[in-house]
């Protein structure tokens, strides 16, 4: 059973969201995503700057298995990226809810308050 914190909000396309206030949300994977993409060993994650718009292609993730398009999970522009990833995709598998995380998006709490639940995002990566 895939780890589903309860504080995050989350996208049917399997990314979670976390509010950090004043406009802010942390992003990234989920513990079920990397559990079946396998061992990551690279990821391409928005530019700094970048317009992202909920469920549309903003990466890539490329695992020893398969490679998978990272979705926008809510609108906004992209503040920060995990810089980290670049020379550690691993992180998305050994820490998907902290060290693994992809972007930090501006965005508006009405984007955030449309997500999934913990509850309602189980019963779709549990089913």
């Amino acid at each position: 059973m895939s780890k589903i914190p309860q504080s995050l909000r989350y996208s049917s396309t399997h990314e979670w969201v976390e509010d950090l206030g004043n406009g802010r949300y942390r992003v990234g994977i989920t513990d079920h995503a990397q559990a079946l993409l396998g061992d990551l060993v690279y990821a391409e994650v928005p530019e700094v700057g970048k317009d992202l718009q909920a469920g549309t292609v903003c990466g890539v993730l490329e695992s020893v298995k398969a490679a998978a398009d990272l979705y926008a999970p809510i609108d906004g522009k992209v503040l920060e990226r995990n810089e980290a990833l670049n020379d550690s995709p691993q992180l998305l598998n050994e820490d998907p809810y902290a060290q693994g995380w992809m972007m930090v998006v501006a965005a508006e709490s009405s984007a955030y308050a449309g997500l999934m639940d913990a509850a309602a995002y189980a019963n779709i990566a549990e089913a």
